[in-house]
């Protein structure tokens, strides 16, 4: 443990998602000798961290090996709330807590569903392309649309995983005039006023949108198949912002082709980045985009800010957050 006079060396490994250069690191560096990368490909991890006491690694990947290559590596700290780049086990028995941040990004992801779905529905940007393109000035009417747009007041929204970010998905629906239902595993403790908790396949029958916020486990890889999207109403969304690999993703593929769902909006895949190509990057009726919803400036201050904290507990000889204990 560094004593009060020592200053720990601390290394942030793949500073350049938290921080792209819109926030101050100053917090950090107040704390010991700071040295920042913005990224570092995995055959550069253990030379740049082997003087490290502290560690803050996003999604570079310390597993077992490397690990036991850092020798003076006192604690890592995960600037996200998911830990599987790093290897609990090996850091557990080495006495390293691993400590990880949650809850800052509930409102970022939350706004993000909604702009998937609003760009589905609205699609406020193709709208203005055609204006762009002289269709509004050549029209005969005052107004005119490219597809119905469903109102989404009167539909049912459908949460699969009712944690934080669920729950705040909820209220935004019920802000709209929606109908929530949603699947959970503690049904009992997370209860809200004008939520119905139901069985996943009731879930996909009922809803006009299904948006997906569970934390990927190996009973859940792969759940959205094909039975279950067949389930679904053929005027329905689903709205992933969780982990790709929540989804059979060549199944959503042909539920697409096929019409057995009105669209899709992903910020997730089952590969990040998508480098050899992915089956849904052309499929129709999609949206695609970076793996950003966590990403709003608030949300990463805010993980930031949590990160700070958590290097000073551990300064303290009181690590929180602590998910190898």
């Amino acid at each position: 443990m560094p004593t009060h006079s020592h200053r720990p060396q601390i290394v942030v490994l793949d500073g350049r998602t938290l921080n792209p250069g819109d926030l101050s690191w100053n917090k950090l560096k107040a704390l010991g000798h700071l040295t920042v990368y913005e990224h570092s490909p995995a055959e550069e991890i253990v030379r740049r961290a082997k003087d490290a006491e502290v560690i803050l690694a996003n999604k570079a990947v310390l597993d077992g090996e490397r690990l036991g290559q850092l020798p003076r590596l006192q604690c890592i700290c995960v600037t996200a709330t998911g830990y599987n780049n790093i290897d609990l086990e090996a850091a557990r028995m080495r006495g390293i807590p691993v400590c990880n941040a949650v809850g800052y990004g509930t409102d970022s992801v939350a706004q993000h569903v909604f702009a998937l779905l609003l760009a589905l529905t609205n699609r406020a940007e193709a709208h203005h392309e055609s204006v762009q393109q002289g269709q509004w000035g050549r029209a005969e009417d005052f107004c005119y649309t490219l597809t119905a747009i469903p109102e989404l007041a009167g539909k049912t929204m459908g949460i699969y995983g009712f944690g934080r970010i669920g729950q705040r998905v909820a209220e935004i629906a019920r802000a709209f005039g929606m109908a929530v239902v949603a699947t959970h595993r503690h049904p009992e403790r997370d209860a809200r006023p004008g939520v119905e908790f139901v069985p996943l396949e009731t879930l996909f029958e009922r809803s006009d949108v299904i948006s997906l916020h569970a934390p990927l486990t190996e009973e859940n890889k792969g759940i959205v198949n094909g039975p279950l999207l067949a389930r679904m109403k053929p005027s329905a969304y689903l709205i992933n912002t969780g982990r790709g690999g929540l989804i059979d993703e060549p199944a959503l593929r042909l539920a697409l082709q096929s019409a057995q769902l009105a669209g899709a909006g992903l910020d997730v895949l089952s590969i990040e980045p998508p480098k050899q190509g992915n089956t849904l990057l052309d499929a129709p009726n999609i949206l695609i985009t970076p793996h950003m919803a966590w990403a709003a400036r608030g949300a990463r201050q805010r993980l930031l800010d949590i990160t700070v904290e958590n290097v000073k507990a551990f300064l303290r000889g009181e690590p929180r957050n602590v998910v190898n204990g």
